[in-house]
């Protein structure tokens, strides 16, 4: 019996590390934070935005669907947001860092890919498209992306994120104003 619990605990782990090297993380959302607030006194403690009605029906008609959680944890210094995001490709979750500075992209990027296709969005070639876009008076993003063959869903995603990145930059920016 005890051979069989240790067989089975062996698997478990066999299993979560088989999962975990599956990821490609291109940069750890730590490591995310440092590099975004190196001019500031460290990265500054997170924050929690808490989505209200109004807020999840627009972060609904971004994603296409409701978000996982209730509030989302977000870092500020100053003029500058950075929040780090989900948004499944095809089948699994592309987790991005993006940062918004006087309500446009700064910068983003990919930090773990999950997906087998489509990885091509981790590249600036792709990602450097974001820099300096806002959002127009419709909420969509204020110029167009370029896509990737083959990475459609990839790109969507990417692109949704931009949208809820600047969507929430405001959200909370209107929030704090007296």
């Amino acid at each position: 019996m005890k051979a069989f619990r240790l067989l089975i605990a062996w698997n478990i782990g066999l299993l979560a590390w088989v999962a975990r090297a599956e990821d490609d993380v291109y940069l750890a959302p730590e490591r995310f934070l440092e590099e975004t607030f190196v001019e500031a006194a460290g990265v500054p403690a997170p924050q929690l935005v808490w989505l209200t009605k109004e807020a999840r029906e627009q972060v609904r008609s971004i994603l296409g669907h409701d978000y996982p959680s209730m509030r989302i944890r977000y870092w500020s210094a100053g003029a500058r947001t950075a929040w780090i995001l989900e948004e499944v490709g095809k089948t699994k979750p592309i987790t991005m860092g993006l940062v918004v500075a006087g309500g446009r992209l700064e910068r983003i990027k990919v930090l773990i890919y999950r997906e087998s296709h489509g990885w091509e969005v981790k590249y600036p070639f792709f990602t450097d498209q974001f820099n300096g876009i806002g959002l127009d008076a419709s909420g969509r993003l204020s110029r167009p992306i370029d896509g990737i063959s083959g990475a459609t869903l990839s790109v969507n995603a990417l692109t949704k994120l931009g949208r809820l990145a600047l969507f929430l930059d405001a959200f909370v920016r209107k929030a704090q104003a007296p």
